[in-house]
Formats: structure tokens, sequence, C-alpha cells
């Protein structure tokens, strides 16, 4: 995933003259996860950058650049740094074009390394997607593999809206093979695989953990479906519907804290599609609601396989009162 990335942003940078990348030591460093690796020597240090450590002024001058006609690809190092910066993507960047009506648009993607999963400190963990997501005119979208990676961070980057890009930083290291000719679809979600009794409902890292429940799950003869949300912002209801309403069970797995989390929202979109079709309520697996614990710990507060079998075994034995 790492080198899909790098290279979306090379031909980016290559084939689009507006485009910039810049951020906290992703200049000649190449960034804390190497997805910047080379660009600046390729394209040179008016395209690729570093800035002081000040997320509200990397974010800031996104929204200053996008205005002047640019469009610009900022990265924050961590999740947990993004903090600072909500004040600039609330009230600038989900705003401008809107309060502009429509003359100053604000094509911006911020890439987010997110999620955990590497057993980093305090603030490098975090899961922001419902942050995000709730913003009036951001998009939030989160690839699962390589292939993914690549297209969609190119698609993002093309829109002229602001999109939140949450890598998983947990699957940087992903092998996958990436299709340069052919993308595929890239709106909505897609199923990663087929299945009858259940559906589980993911995004991020958290696909692939559920593919490795669902292989699992049918050595017990239980045929799971994996649908992997992919955009978060705006969601994919006709999806969700699509594969629930086959299913007719759902668990919804994702590693924020489950209150007011964004598998809240997918739960009762689809409760509100397939409540006629359902056999048992939604659940949800998820973080817990603490902040995120030191590395030692992150195993206990990730949705694991147990734990998401678990919530399975809680769905498919649900019996009516």
């Amino acid at each position: 995933m790492q080198k899909a990335l790098n290279r979306a942003l090379d031909e980016t940078l290559a084939t689009d003259p507006r485009a910039m990348v810049f951020g906290e030591d992703v200049g000649a460093l190449g960034g804390v996860f190497r997805i910047t690796d080379g660009l600046q020597a390729r394209h040179g240090a008016d395209r690729v950058y570093d800035t002081p450590l000040a997320e509200s002024g990397i974010l800031g001058l996104a929204v200053g650049l996008a205005m002047a006609g640019f469009h610009p690809v900022p990265e924050v190092q961590f999740d947990g740094f993004a903090y600072p910066a909500v004040n600039q993507i609330v009230c600038q960047l989900g705003r401008m074009n809107y309060r502009s009506r429509g003359t100053l648009p604000m094509p911006v993607t911020l890439r987010v390394p997110s999620f955990g999963g590497i057993r980093a400190p305090e603030h490098h963990g975090e899961s922001l997607e419902s942050l995000f997501a709730h913003v009036p005119g951001l998009k939030v979208v989160s690839p699962s593999n390589p292939h993914q990676a690549y297209h969609l961070l190119k698609a993002a980057i093309a829109m002229p809206d602001p999109v939140i890009f949450m890598e998983p930083k947990s699957r940087y290291w992903q092998k996958g093979e990436v299709d340069l000719e052919r993308a595929g679809s890239l709106e909505g979600s897609v199923v990663a695989r087929e299945g009858r009794h259940l559906t589980l409902v993911a995004w991020g890292a958290m696909v692939a953990r559920c593919l490795q429940v669902a292989e699992l799950a049918a050595e017990d003869g239980i045929d799971i479906e994996v649908l992997d949300l992919r955009w978060l912002k705006p969601i994919d209801a006709d999806g969700l519907a699509a594969s629930v309403s086959k299913t007719r069970r759902a668990v919804v797995v994702h590693e924020a804290p489950q209150t007011a989390g964004l598998g809240a929202e997918v739960a009762q979109l689809i409760t509100e599609r397939c409540f006629g079709t359902l056999r048992a309520p939604v659940e949800r697996v998820t973080g817990f609601d603490v902040p995120y614990p030191s590395g030692d710990l992150e195993d206990e507060y990730i949705p694991n396989i147990d734990r998401i079998l678990f919530g399975i075994q809680r769905v498919l034995e649900y019996r009516r009162g």
C-alpha cells in the first residue's frame, strides 16, 4: 500500500502542475511512513515541501492554495495530530465552497495516516472518521488494499471537493496486486467476499480482519459476506441495503469507540432500509469508550477475531421474544 500511494502521488505531481504535497517531514525524509519518499527529488522543493510543526497552519495553507487555484495534498503526520486543525477543517475547508456559492471550490485531499495496530504512543492510533463524516461539505474515504489506495487517492485528488483520505497505517506494508489500467468502480462500497448468512460491514484495516473471520466461520459452515464500505461520507446506503437484504443479518466492525461511532449511523441506515427483512438487530463490534491505550494494550482494544466471531454468534442465535 505504501508504494501504491507513493506512485499515485508521483503520477499526480507529474500530470497536474497545480498539485502540491506538503506536511511535516514529507520532503527530503519522505514522511514517517515513507509515503512521499523520493517525490521532492523528482518534482522539486516548490512542489513537495516540509512545513512547521503546526497542523492548523498546514490546513490554513491548504485552504489558501485551493482558493488560489492549486490542488493541495497536505499530510497530517498521524491521525491524533489532526485535532489542532479541526477549526480549519470544519470552519474553512468544509464550508468555503458553500459560503462562496460555488465560486471557491476546495479541491484539497487531506491524507491522514489513521487507526491503530502499529504499537505507537498515545495520539498515534485514533479513529476520527465519525468526526470528519459529521462535517457537511467533506467527503471521507478509507482504502483497504493497495489497489484501492492507488486509484482512490488519484480520484480524490481529481475531485473539486475536500476529501479526508484516511489511510490504515497498519496496512501500509500489505502486499497486493495493483491494476494500473483498470480501476474498477470507485464509487460507494464493494463486496470483498460474497456470502449468504450474514454481512460484516467494515472499512480500512478491519476489512482484512473481517475476511479472516469469514474464512474461519466458513469452516463451521457459516457463509459470511464482507462489505468494504470504503466511502464513509457519503455512505453507500444502497450498497448496504443490497447486501443485508440478501443475508438478512449484519455486524458492523470498526476500531473507533462505540458511542456515536460511525457504526451507529451504518446500523441505522441498515435498519431504515432493511427493517422488514432483518432477522436480528444489527450488532456492533468496536473499540471501547476509553482513550486509545498504549501499544501493549491495543490488541485488547482493537476488535480481534474472537470478538467479531462472538458478535456473529449473537446475531445468528438471536430469537425474537
